[in-house]
């Protein structure tokens, strides 16, 4: 077993054992969940030791038979892209046991559990190379979070369970079947093989099976995502979550549609996706635009993080659909950055929760007064949401809006409003929570933070600043990545070459 193996793997056994814990040691539970996700999270700092940052492409790639007939493979490796989505899902696991500590009470053995397992089921999505695997990894990752939601849920748990279900499903149908049709084209569910044939001419398809292929990829992506107006199972599912799956939801889990658009539409539908590039661009800026405003108006804490989430997603498919290289940059940066910053809004939401047992924002305010450094770490989370200069958002929405000026530079002014109205949401939303005068409700639940908290909120806080203030310790990969899509889709471009300008004391010469 090498380290790929063991990092996928690690997991799955971690979760197996976990079942085995006798229902009764609730504490035996959270110190297993707890111990085996750092260990998992030291083993996928190890693939970041041994990745090597100048080479493009996969590596540390395995292939095994697996299921002959049909010929499927237990392929997998990895890449610039998925190998920071596998440490972020790595880091966010032991902070999501670390928060769930004293809030999960019932079934603590089964939550532990299922929460190991959509670890295993989230990495194998980002490793998977054969189309079928990819399928099944996806798959399994639906399950745990849709028992995380209906059993450890709020009030509407069920119907916020069942809607996230049922979202997913139906793209993911679609997406089955478009799996099974370049199976029958191909003869492989081998994703490298497919795109060498696709390559050297032995694979082709014709614009209206390209396209329609394009779109059965593209809609299941884009429900998890989501994608305007896709989104609407999103702010039930927040809203309804615990604290954990609220985290590993808006963190990893939206992080696999835009990975999936990434890894699969571009480079095998190239000629498709550059033709539906502009509508899905006005979705994307309509996605910003109307998360912004829709955030604005929530009187609900979750739900105006859930939506500030379809916004901040909208610059992630923006970016890339620039088909720009800086577009492209920045719609993954901005995967990382946002999975960290809107991470750590959650487990800071959450913490709220705790104290107050409510997530109206009229039931708080001069919280400030009362927790100081529980205000810090909000006030620092908020200013990286809204791109701050060296906090880590600003990094990723500077690159998409420059490949989105590069590509139209209509896109870039109608997103950039949608900057302007992330900061309106979201220090609006700190003003009326964390300022003014703490009520009776406020000042006898309001504790500030103790140990355990502080270990799940420092390493976040930590990565907003470092992802700010040194880009360059992540872009490398990322853009060795993203210049080889760029390259698989680089199909029938038409390219405009416009002279320079004269300079207008030559003209006058030429007149005469």
């Amino acid at each position: 077993m090498n380290l790929l193996t063991a990092v996928l793997f690690l997991p799955l056994a971690a979760f197996v054992i976990a079942l085995l814990i006798p229902r009764s040691s609730s504490g035996g539970s959270r110190m297993w969940a707890l111990i085996s996700s750092i260990v998992i999270f030291a083993a996928s700092l190890g693939l970041l030791a041994y990745y090597d940052r100048a080479v493009e492409g996969e590596q540390f790639a395995i292939d095994c038979p697996w299921i002959n007939p049909p010929d499927i493979h237990f392929a997998i490796s990895v890449n610039g892209v998925s190998l920071w989505l596998i440490l972020l899902t790595a880091l966010l696991t032991p902070i999501c046991v670390l928060i769930s500590w004293t809030s999960v009470k019932d079934r603590a053995k089964e939550f532990y559990a299922f929460l190991l397992l959509l670890e295993f089921g989230l990495i194998g999505v980002f490793l998977a190379q054969d189309l079928f695997l990819f399928y099944v990894f996806w798959e399994i990752s639906l399950v745990p979070m849709y028992f995380l939601i209906g059993i450890w849920g709020h009030e509407r748990r069920i119907y916020a369970a069942v809607k996230f279900f049922l979202y997913t499903m139906t793209g993911s149908v679609l997406m089955l079947a478009a799996i099974i049709y370049l199976y029958l084209k191909a003869h492989t569910f081998s994703y490298p093989a497919i795109l060498s044939q696709l390559a050297s001419g032995r694979l082709a398809f014709n614009g209206e099976e390209q396209m329609l292929l394009f779109l059965a990829f593209f809609l299941a992506f884009a429900i998890k995502v989501p994608v305007f107006p896709l989104h609407t199972w999103l702010p039930d599912a927040h809203v309804e979550a615990p604290t954990a799956g609220s985290v590993m939801l808006a963190s990893v889990m939206l992080k696999m549609g835009t990975y999936g658009i990434l890894h699969f539409c571009l480079p095998l539908f190239p000629v498709a996706a550059r033709a539906c590039a502009p509508w899905i661009a006005v979705l994307a800026i309509i996605g910003i635009l109307y998360g912004a405003l829709v955030a604005m108006v929530q009187p609900n804490l979750k739900k105006l993080v859930a939506y500030s989430s379809v916004s901040h997603l909208g610059f992630v498919v923006l970016g890339i659909f620039t088909f720009q290289q800086a577009g492209l940059d920045g719609a993954v940066y901005q995967m990382l950055t946002h999975g960290i910053s809107t991470g750590a809004l959650f487990v800071l939401v959450g913490l709220l929760y705790e104290r107050r047992h409510s997530l109206e924002i009229a039931d708080f305010g001069g919280v400030a007064n009362v927790a100081p450094w529980l205000s810090t770490a909000f006030l620092i989370t908020t200013l990286a949401s809204i791109g701050l200069p060296i906090l880590s958002n600003f990094v990723g929405e500077f690159l998409v809006l420059q490949g989105s000026a590069l590509a139209n530079f209509t896109w870039t002014v109608w997103a950039s409003i949608g900057v302007i109205l992330s900061a309106c949401y979201m220090l609006w939303m700190y003003q009326r929570v964390f300022y003014g005068e703490a009520g009776k409700e406020v000042r006898s639940h309001m504790p500030d933070l103790n140990v355990r908290e502080w270990a799940a909120l420092v390493p976040l806080v930590a990565m907003m600043v470092w992802m700010g203030v040194y880009a360059q310790s992540f872009l490398p990969p990322v853009g060795k990545n993203t210049a080889l899509i760029l390259k698989q889709t680089n199909v029938n471009v038409s390219y405009r070459v416009q002279a320079p300008a004269k300079p207008a004391s030559e003209e006058v010469a030429r007149a005469h």
